[in-house]
């Protein structure tokens, strides 16, 4: 009979509950985290790999054969990676989701997306990007209005 109290306080305890999901949580971002690491060193290793084959092995060498776009997406493909993996550290050491920080990942994300638009695609395309960047960029004006104290 004591067990079976013991138990049943255990399982309906509200701060047991919020303490182990707590738990999974961390591990859940320490897994992202180690990810997104594996991800950041693939996409560098492309990145080099790209660079190295563009300027090296191609005729005329020491000059680009591709355009510069592409070479652009590959860098910015590695900084959105590591923009996500702040995001997750930062919530490990906090705790919380930083708002502006993921807005600025987006900004980012978005950035990326229209410095490779390729013209051929439709018009809403870029209309849509344009749209995703001005409500980005007011949304950061926004946090950053009512949180001036905080410098990264």
């Amino acid at each position: 009979m004591r067990r079976w109290r013991k138990f049943w306080h255990f399982a309906t305890d509200d701060n047991v509950f919020l303490h182990l999901v707590g738990n999974l949580e961390r591990i859940v971002a320490k897994v992202l985290a180690l990810a997104m690491v594996v991800v950041i060193l693939v996409a560098l290793i492309d990145l080099a790999s790209f660079l190295l084959k563009d300027l090296f092995l191609k005729d005329p060498a020491g000059f680009f054969t591709t355009s510069l776009i592409k070479i652009f997406g590959l860098f910015l493909n590695v900084l959105v990676a590591i923009e996500i993996l702040q995001n997750i550290t930062a919530y490990l050491r906090k705790h919380a989701i930083q708002l502006e920080l993921v807005i600025v990942t987006s900004l980012t994300a978005v950035a990326r997306k229209i410095i490779i638009y390729d013209s051929k695609e439709t018009g809403a395309d870029l209309t849509g990007l344009a749209l995703a960047s001005i409500a980005l960029a007011i949304s950061y004006w926004i946090v950053r209005a009512l949180h001036p104290h905080q410098n990264e």
